[in-house]
């Protein structure tokens, strides 16, 4: 019976599920697919799909309806005088009706726009691109905001486990000064003194507690994902970071700008351009093309026309020179963010090195401050040191470790940050 009970208590532990460690990585994904901007994708290529169909439909014939109906003063007449000619003294011209009504069907298609159809759907295409890429930045920003929460709760984590120790620390030397009141070698104002530190790291432990717990409500914000006050992180691992080549959407979001203008450069040429097309009139009124019949009559017209409006010209210098503007303002935008970029990454890499440094050096301190706190309560026992030194250099021992774990946690949060300024 017992060995059945013990195989079943093994083969539960085996079966239960470990606790997932929610990653770093992870968090960007999650983000990035909740993230309410990111509906802004599908908006934007809606809202291209419409604009290259009505673009499109520049090449189907364009049809419009009109009609009209007008009195006028006085109307066209033919001075002939017929009475003094006697075969013809009978005859006479009747007069056209002041009042005319007419009703026509107007058919053009085009021949040939010059490339303005053309380039108005580059000039579509070009633009979403750069609203794509535009908001690929924004998103791109909620990164940042990630590292913050994520490395603020590993800090919490750290800290909250650091106060545990403490606080165990601070129970030894509570038991040690209660023996001490016994042998005469401690009195009650030493054992107040240690409590009032037990309170005061208790304290410390509340307020870590409600710190982490915000930052883990902000970040089930921006995942999607509810995490509870039990939720794991995977701290990420310490690597050598590389100084690589800037790769920040931003500067994808720049040659698409670059692209937008290169596209509205042809559609401005484009209005340079004759137009050709057919054109076919059908229509009923009165008169109909013979002015001299005084009726309704159906007609019809078509042809071929040519258009070209020379007034283009008079503004091709100054649009090409707004073109021209706009790009050398997008190349010193440019410019300006990899040099704010550069050197911010130069200063992130400098941190980097200090912390490294700081932490070669933090292990010394801890070793160093543990052999003196060790020494203190050998002499709190004999009664040659009072208990307040005990006390201070428990404390000293935590703040080492407390410096520790912050130049370890800002060393990852900072090269995470050089990841975020260069995007690799």
């Amino acid at each position: 019976m017992h060995r059945k009970t013990f195989f079943l208590i093994v083969t539960l532990l085996f079966t239960v599920p470990t606790l997932a460690q929610l990653s770093i990585e992870e968090c960007y994904e999650k983000a990035a697919t909740n993230y309410p901007l990111v509906k802004q994708y599908g908006l934007i290529k809606l809202s291209r799909d419409y604009n290259l169909s009505n673009a499109a439909r520049a090449w189907l014939p364009q049809i419009s309806l009109n009609a009209k109906a007008s009195y006028q003063s006085d109307v066209t007449k033919i001075p002939l005088d017929f009475s003094q000619v006697p075969m013809l003294a009978n005859m006479e011209i009747a007069e056209l009706s002041k009042d005319q009504y007419g009703i026509t069907l107007d058919i053009t298609q085009t021949l040939w726009d010059g490339g303005a159809a053309k380039a108005r759907s580059e000039q579509i295409k070009a633009q979403t691109a750069a609203e794509n890429e535009e908001l690929k930045v924004n998103l791109y920003a909620v990164k940042e905001r990630i590292n913050q929460l994520f490395f603020g709760i590993l800090l919490c984590d750290a800290m909250l486990e650091q106060n545990r120790i403490f606080q165990e620390n601070l129970q030894q030397n509570f038991d040690r000064v209660m023996s001490c009141i016994g042998s005469g070698l401690a009195n009650q104002a030493d054992l107040d003194a240690v409590k009032v530190e037990q309170i005061k790291a208790k304290q410390n432990f509340t307020q870590i507690s409600h710190n982490r717990k915000a930052y883990l409500t902000m970040l089930s914000a921006f995942i999607g994902e509810k995490l509870d006050e039990n939720a794991v992180l995977q701290k990420p691992e310490i690597k050598q970071v590389i100084f690589a080549e800037n790769a920040r959407p931003e500067l994808s979001l720049f040659d698409s700008r670059l692209a937008f203008l290169d596209a509205q450069n042809r559609e401005i040429k484009a209005s340079l351009m004759p137009k050709f097309n057919l054109f076919l009139t059908g229509g009923y009124g009165k008169p109909g093309l013979n002015m001299l019949k005084d009726g309704f009559t159906p007609y019809a017209i078509g042809g071929m026309r040519m258009s070209w409006s020379i007034s283009s010209f008079y503004t091709f210098k100054n649009r090409e020179n707004q073109l021209k503007t706009q790009r050398e303002n997008i190349a010193t935008q440019r410019e300006t963010f990899l040099f704010n970029s550069n050197l911010q990454a130069t200063g992130k890499q400098n941190d980097i090195e200090k912390y490294r440094e700081l932490l070669a050096d933090d292990d010394e301190i801890i070793t160093l401050r543990q052999s003196v706190k060790r020494a203190i309560e050998k002499k709190v026992e004999n009664g040659t040191a009072a208990v307040s030194d005990l006390i201070r250099e428990t404390n000293a021992e935590e703040l080492a470790r407390q410096d520790k774990i912050l130049h370890e946690l800002e060393m990852l949060q900072t090269i995470y940050n050089l990841k975020f300024i260069t995007n690799n």
